[in-house]
């Protein structure tokens, strides 16, 4: 019987396709994921931008951890343009004669007659302090206390009024009623807080001295306006600067609040004195008045 031949086998020479389609799927998939958390939060993505700058750029702080939200410092060197910038006012330095608070105020509305126009923005005060009101959708995401890109801006601005002077500054932090109850923030408290805290850590980052500054969260506690409404939930969530005449004023006005302290003849007596390690070398009397209207 003849024997078989054995048939020889065809080589296939398309086998890369398999690879090939293997490795276009993975690219897809690939890109699909980034494209996916292509929208970033902006606030968050300068922060951490401007920190891996500084690491690389600055030997120091490349041999210590970053904690993630830390800002890449900026000159210590006070800014005066926004105080220069205002033909009728001079520094405290310049003029001994001067009112600080006064000045800071003015500077204030030079520098944000626009929000200020748009009630997103308020400054009012007296002889003792001044207060600062940004509206929260202003600086940050809603229930979230990293700062949004327009934050930066607004900050730094009124960073370089402030530098130039040594009154104490504390930051107060208020939200609606609304509950919240996520894993950083367990509660209106927090939230509050932590955003007081964010605006600290950025007026540091843009040259104010840290020695100056608190940061005070009241939660929901201290509503300006009726919680049942929309437009009074968004009056309510704001954070106010202060800047107080000196340090027995601060401390006064952060254990009650800005919006319920008032300038009792406790306070009059606690400010009849410079702040400390201020240029100013006597007393200033006078007052800052509510030149802007309540939101």
């Amino acid at each position: 019987m003849a024997r078989r031949r054995h048939q020889e086998e065809h080589e296939n020479h398309e086998r890369w396709l398999v690879s090939y389609a293997d490795f276009i799927t993975l690219l897809f998939a690939f890109f699909v994921v980034m494209y996916s958390i292509s929208s970033i939060n902006e606030g968050k993505y300068k922060v951490l931008s401007e920190s891996l700058v500084g690491v690389f750029s600055e030997p120091e702080r490349s041999i210590k951890p970053i904690p993630v939200g830390d800002e890449r410092p900026r000159t210590t060197e006070p800014d005066r343009s926004m105080v220069e910038d205002n033909p009728n006012s001079t520094t405290s330095i310049d003029n001994p004669g001067s009112d600080p608070l006064q000045e800071i105020a003015a500077s204030v509305q030079d520098a944000f007659g626009d929000l200020i126009n748009s009630n997103q923005l308020t400054v009012r005060g007296n002889e003792l302090w001044i207060e600062i009101e940004l509206n929260s959708s202003l600086l940050f995401p809603s229930g979230d206390a990293v700062p949004n890109d327009m934050a930066f801006t607004l900050v730094e601005k009124v960073a370089k009024i402030l530098a130039p002077y040594e009154n104490p500054v504390h930051i107060e932090g208020f939200t609606d009623n609304l509950p919240i109850n996520s894993v950083q923030f367990p509660s209106n408290w927090e939230l509050s807080t932590a955003r007081a805290a964010s605006i600290v850590r950025m007026l540091a980052a843009d040259g104010v001295n840290p020695g100056r500054m608190a940061a005070v969260g009241y939660g929901e506690f201290q509503p300006v306006a009726d919680n049942a409404t929309a437009e009074g939930r968004a009056r309510n969530r704001r954070v106010v600067l202060v800047i107080s005449r000196n340090l027995d004023v601060r401390r006064s006005i952060s254990g009650v609040g800005s919006s319920k302290a008032q300038p009792d003849a406790a306070l009059q007596r606690a400010g009849t004195q410079s702040a400390p390690a201020s240029p100013v070398t006597g007393s200033i009397p006078g007052s800052v008045n509510n030149s802007t209207p309540a939101p």
